[in-house]
């Protein structure tokens, strides 16, 4: 079993100097930086590229998808926080694991959903020594959400959409929030929605880069 606590560029240490540079660069909410600080991320990616887990940048995690960059991780997490309410919320794209692992450390519940079955059950290896009971991984299509678990206070959605999907809006809770990166032509620009009274509220926020998001299972 691989060390929870980790020695030397996986160590303790090297992960408080990481959530000192996400302050450096702006994230503000400290339940954000709690929870960056208590997941261990060396866990989440191959031992070989172990002692870079720490780095603020993404990493392959085979499958031709990535582990996001820590500071992309908190920044969406942020953004779909409010400062009551947590709820329910909703990860679309599973991957490794490591942000569905933040995002348990903050909502009381929380669902995630990826495509690639081998992909999440690779997850559920590397999430196993956490021990997280509000934590559920689910096998299916990203686009079509989650209806028997929903509605949603936050969707996190860590794939870039050709289109915003319409069944991730219908299972946003009044008051919630969804954060995704939309495809706008060659560039990708992260997108807030904000489900109120009327309908829709839609902040466009700065350029990212992310894997394409793919309908249906693989």
């Amino acid at each position: 079993m691989r060390d929870l606590g980790g020695i030397g560029m996986t160590s303790q240490r090297t992960r408080a100097r990481m959530v000192q540079r996400l302050r450096e660069k702006g994230i503000r909410d400290e339940r954000v930086l709690a929870a960056m600080a208590s997941v261990p991320r060396h866990l989440f990616v191959e031992e070989a590229l172990a002692s870079r887990a720490y780095e603020d940048t993404a990493l392959p995690i085979g499958f031709s998808q990535t582990i996001s960059q820590p500071f992309v991780v908190a920044r969406m997490i942020e953004l779909v926080l409010q400062k009551e309410k947590t709820g329910t919320a909703l990860e679309v794209g599973t991957g490794c694991g490591y942000q569905a692992a933040v995002l348990a450390q903050i909502f009381p519940e929380v669902y995630s959903v990826e495509r690639i079955k081998a992909l999440l059950e690779r997850a559920r290896a590397n999430l196993l020594p956490l021990r997280l009971k509000n934590l559920r991984l689910v096998h299916g299509d990203g686009y079509a959400g989650l209806e028997g678990a929903a509605p949603f206070q936050a969707i996190v959605v860590a794939a870039a959409a050709r289109q915003l999907p319409q069944a991730l809006l219908r299972q946003l809770a009044p008051g919630g929030r969804m954060i995704l990166p939309l495809h706008e032509g060659a560039a990708q620009k992260l997108v807030l929605y904000e489900r109120n009274g009327r309908g829709f509220v839609e902040s466009q926020l700065e350029p990212v880069r992310f894997v394409p998001m793919e309908a249906g299972r693989a």
